[in-house]
């Protein structure tokens, strides 16, 4: 008699092996050596990004030279940095970025820049940087940068355009997509928190409720949406990059502002989500794509951008679908030594095979160790540590994998490394209370906002 051994199976046998060092119990003493560990890399990159790229968005770690996203630098590095220096007790470096910011950070330039990107690391990062620092030109620099975006909600659906130019406000690319039409309420939301100014609040909601309106009869978005006639371009769902942080700010901004509009909006949405997306391969669960219309499976594809889904899923109090996809996301990683960009999970097959530092694999595992305090997701956490460290460390800094089989390092080392891969990794170890979890609300580049200043929830 044959025995049939699946494809993932045979790769679970052969693949799935920890690095020899990680711990099945972790004392308060292992935890603070962690924790210590990565705030060690965490100097290693920034001393390289120091050395080479000071004043650019970002360090090429390869070339070692410094990279921006557009013709002038608004130094996505130093910002997105920031608030992670201060967690981690960096009083120098965070006062050298701080300068650096205040000094040189400016936004009245004649210059095309992609609306969401800005937000979540800038504007996002600049918020953060007011609530943790204290200092006004924090907030000041963030009113600036929220003022000359607002343009990008003038279409006629209210859903904004992807591009805007920072001096001259002129918006343009009205094929936009559910994640950059609803990333943006969690941001401007908190400036009006902290502004009194509801103008930003308003803008940004309407926003997410036009998206929301247009909804399928079962409750699914597509994957890309006309900003001026409010039609769907692409009708395939899922819950990856494009859409995936669409469905997190509908939770958070019910989570950070009282706001009952987005439980009502998120309540109804991952209903649809798991009836229609929801899969299961041989025992695991994941997410698919599927036709927003009629619910019918297009496609079982799974990767780093949808490994945010269990700490959504978490925070939402969905505790055991969060676990059993958090299994599915481990087994993701382990079964190439690093995860991929995305693979079909139901063969084993890489789709794209990079891995640009992302984490939200490491953030789901954190959100549930604070959730469940069980030891499992700190082993998770520290593998994942160490297989970054194997296949990422350079001689000056942290390098993207072009391919997670051959572990061949492509020349990148994107801001949200310092801004959430890093955070996350210390924040899983870190002594309480250098962050009350249950007291800050993380936007979707893991920029903290504190509950205690939104005043006036709705």
């Amino acid at each position: 008699m044959k025995v049939k051994i699946s494809v993932i199976a045979l790769l679970c046998l052969f693949s799935f092996v920890l690095p020899a060092k990680i711990h099945s119990q972790y004392s308060a003493k292992q935890k603070e050596i962690i924790a210590e560990k990565v705030k060690s890399e965490f100097l290693h990159a920034w001393k390289a990004y120091k050395k080479y790229a000071w004043g650019y968005d970002a360090l090429k770690p390869l070339s070692k030279t410094g990279h921006n996203w557009y013709t002038e630098s608004l130094l996505m590095t130093p910002v997105d940095a920031f608030d992670t220096m201060i967690l981690m007790g960096l009083t120098e470096e965070a006062n050298e970025a701080k300068a650096l910011i205040l000094e040189k950070l400016n936004f009245d330039i004649d210059m095309r820049i992609q609306n969401f990107e800005v937000v979540i690391r800038l504007l996002g990062g600049l918020l953060s940087a007011y609530q943790w620092d204290g200092d006004t030109k924090f907030l000041d620099l963030a009113k600036d940068l929220a003022d000359r975006l607002l343009p990008v909600f003038n279409s006629p659906t209210g859903m904004p355009y992807r591009y805007i130019n920072l001096k001259t406000g002129k918006t343009d690319n009205n094929i936009s997509n559910p994640a950059e039409i609803g990333t943006l309420f969690i941001e401007f939301g908190m400036l009006s928190k902290l502004t009194s100014n509801p103008v930003y609040y308003e803008k940004s909601k309407k926003a997410i409720v036009e998206l929301y309106n247009r909804k399928s009869k079962i409750g699914l978005v597509g994957s890309t949406i006309n900003v001026e006639t409010g039609e769907w371009v692409n009708k395939k769902s899922h819950i990856s990059g494009g859409i995936d942080s669409y469905y997190e700010y509908l939770l958070k901004g019910y989570a950070l502002f009282g706001d009952k509009d987005f439980k009502k909006m998120y309540d109804e949405s991952i209903k649809a989500v798991n009836k229609y997306l929801w899969d299961e391969v041989e025992g695991r669960g994941w997410y698919c794509i599927a036709d927003m219309e009629t619910g019918e499976k297009l496609g079982r594809t799974y990767g780093a951008l949808d490994a945010f889904m269990p700490a959504m899923l978490s925070l939402g109090g969905d505790i055991a679908r969060a676990k059993e996809l958090q299994r599915s996301g481990f087994l993701m990683w382990n079964l190439f030594g690093i995860e991929p960009e995305s693979f079909d999970y139901s063969t084993g097959k890489i789709i794209y095979e990079s891995y640009p530092l992302r984490p939200e694999n490491i953030e789901s595992a954190y959100y549930l160790y604070k959730y469940t305090k069980d030891e499992k997701y700190l082993m998770m956490v520290e593998t994942y540590l160490e297989t970054i460290i194997r296949h990422c460390k350079c001689d000056e800094g942290y390098a993207h994998l072009a391919n997670v089989n051959t572990k061949e390092k492509s020349d990148d080392m994107e801001s949200f490394f310092f801004a959430e891969t890093l955070k996350y990794l210390y924040l899983t170890f870190a002594k309480d209370p250098v962050l009350d979890f249950n007291k800050v609300i993380f936007n979707t580049e893991a920029h903290p906002f504190k509950k205690e200043m939104v005043k006036g929830k709705k």
